[in-house]
This record gives C-alpha cells, sequence and structure tokens, in this order.
C-alpha cells in the first residue's frame, strides 16, 4: 500500500499559508489526497489538516521532510505535525464497572475500524478482567482509596510509560484524576461524560436531567483537563426523552450515545482530524 502521510497544522493567520503549504509539498513529490482548512476569525489563526501521498520514489522521506518542513515554517510561529498515518497511536483504556464504552472500543478496534493500538486496560475494579482477557488485551486492577489515591495514579503513568502509549481514554472511569496527572497527561487524554456539556456536569447527570424534565440527553468527549467536565470538547451528540422515561431508562439510552459519543472522538484524534484551538477544539470531520 502506498504511504499516507497527514499534516496538522495551525498558526497566526496571513495571506498565502496554503498556497506556500501545497507548493512544499509538490517541490518534494507528494499529492495532496485530502485538505481541509478552518480560519479562527476571531483569533486571526489559522488550521489547516492534509493528507498526502508520494506520487514518486523520488518523494523525499518522511524524517527528511519533517526537517526541511521545521526550517521553512520556525518563522511562522507554527505549532505542527507530520505523521505517518500508517502507525497507529498506542491507547491505554481506564474503566471502572459499566462495560459498554469499552465493549465498543474494543470490538471496533478488533474490527478494523478503529485505527488505534489498544495496548492495555488498567480499573480499580475486576468487573471488566473477562471481557478484556477475551480480546488477549492486558487488564490492570488498580483498586484506589483516597488514601492510596497517588500511588494509584503513579501506577497507571507507569502501565503508559511502559506500553509506550499515546493516549489515555477514560472510558467511564468513575474517578477525578488528579492536577498533577491532568497536567501530566495534558492533551494526552479522553474523557466521556454522560450528559451534553456544558449541562449537568459532576455525579449523576440523568438523575439531573430527569429532575429538570428535559426532552433531550446527550454525551461529551472531551479532552481531560484539572477543571472538571470543562476540557476541550472533541463530540456531542443528544437523543430526544419525555416525560415517559425513568431515570433508570435515561440511563439505557445514554449508554448507547455514550459508546457512539467516545468511538468517535477517539477515532477522529487517532486520525489527526481534532487541533487543539485554546479551550475548544476544531475537528476536521469526514
Amino acid at each position: 500500500m502506498t504511504q499516507r502521510l497527514v499534516l496538522t497544522l495551525s498558526c497566526p493567520d496571513r495571506h498565502g499559508i496554503v498556497a506556500d503549504v501545497t507548493a512544499f509539498l509538490a517541490q518534494h513529490n507528494y499529492n495532496i489526497e485530502e485538505s481541509s482548512q478552518f480560519e479562527d476569525r476571531q483569533e486571526k489563526r489559522f488550521f489547516m489538516r492534509t493528507e498526502l501521498a508520494p506520487v514518486s520514489d523520488k518523494a523525499t522521506p518522511l524524517d527528511q521532510l519533517k526537517e526541511i518542513f521545521s526550517q521553512l515554517k520556525g518563522t511562522d510561529q507554527m505549532c505542527w505535525e507530520l505523521r505517518d498515518l500508517g502507525v497507529k497511536p498506542k491507547v491505554v483504556i481506564a474503566v471502572s464497572r459499566w462495560g459498554h464504552c469499552l465493549n465498543t472500543l474494543l470490538h471496533k478496534w478488533k474490527a478494523g475500524t478503529l485505527p488505534v493500538d489498544i495496548v492495555a486496560v488498567v480499573s480499580n475494579h475486576n468487573d471488566m478482567r473477562d471481557l478484556v482477557e477475551w480480546y488477549n488485551v492486558p487488564y490492570h486492577h488498580l483498586p484506589v482509596t483516597p488514601d492510596t489515591k497517588a500511588a494509584q495514579e503513579a501506577q497507571i503513568l507507569k502501565v503508559i510509560s511502559d506500553t509506550d502509549a499515546d493516549l489515555l481514554i477514560l472510558a467511564r472511569y468513575m474517578q477525578i484524576l488528579s492536577n498533577d496527572m491532568c497536567e501530566k497527561l495534558s492533551g494526552r487524554a479522553i474523557n466521556i461524560h454522560h450528559s451534553f456539556l456544558p449541562g449537568f456536569k459532576g455525579a449523576k447527570p440523568y438523575h439531573q436531567a430527569y429532575d429538570r424534565g428535559v426532552k433531550l440527553i446527550g454525551a461529551t468527549a472531551h479532552f481531560v483537563t484539572s477543571d472538571l467536565d470543562e476540557g476541550p470538547i472533541i463530540e456531542q451528540e443528544v437523543e430526544r426523552v419525555s416525560h415517559n422515561n425513568t431515570p433508570e431508562e435515561l440511563v439505557e439510552i445514554g449508554h448507547d450515545i455514550e459508546s457512539v459519543v467516545l468511538f468517535r472522538a477517539v477515532r477522529w484524534h487517532a486520525e489527526q482530524r481534532v487541533l487543539l484551538n485554546g479551550h475548544r477544539t476544531v475537528v476536521f470531520r469526514r
């Protein structure tokens, strides 16, 4: 198969960025196969995602291409990455006792529709062990109490380090990460919250929604920050409900939404479609 690369960038907006990038890629014998751009006019900042493939064996190798591009774009105050799409990011999944999101991620990964490499699952309970080991994924049972929280988080970080993981996915992991851990995993941890944020933060959001008599419930996938449920939002979805639904029924409906939303967020992140824009994101969907 032909190697496919992806270039993502953000920088202060100026005239001619797209022309410069496309000319650079053509000069180094690459063809653009997909490209998306966004101009944040409020912040005067430009975002771009471009998939490219070599047009011949004369194309500049990836490492050399990175070095040349870095030299050219240093004056643009540009944040950029150039990656091989064939290299799947390694992920560790954290879960507690609800397995619906975990099951979806494992199934999609095994089916080949989630372009990641799941290298481990960590949990503060043993409930999901049989499911995870059925997929031949290492399972780490790491119990936690208020007194052992720091030590348990250190164990999670060790699993991430030992597996060389790029991303931690909180798939209904019902523990609040410490500020220190949030800082260490900044931009490298995605959470699924069972509410359409910014509404109904914290515990039991479906019961909060029931008490308010809402007609729509939803789920939100977002980057983890030290501010609880305040991280940059990647994806959201909603489902219409009515006064007939009990809190337990809302929870059941919500499980399906959560699974879909988290899967989309992880897939888009793996495909380099999610760019941070301050406390927001730019998501170049398919």
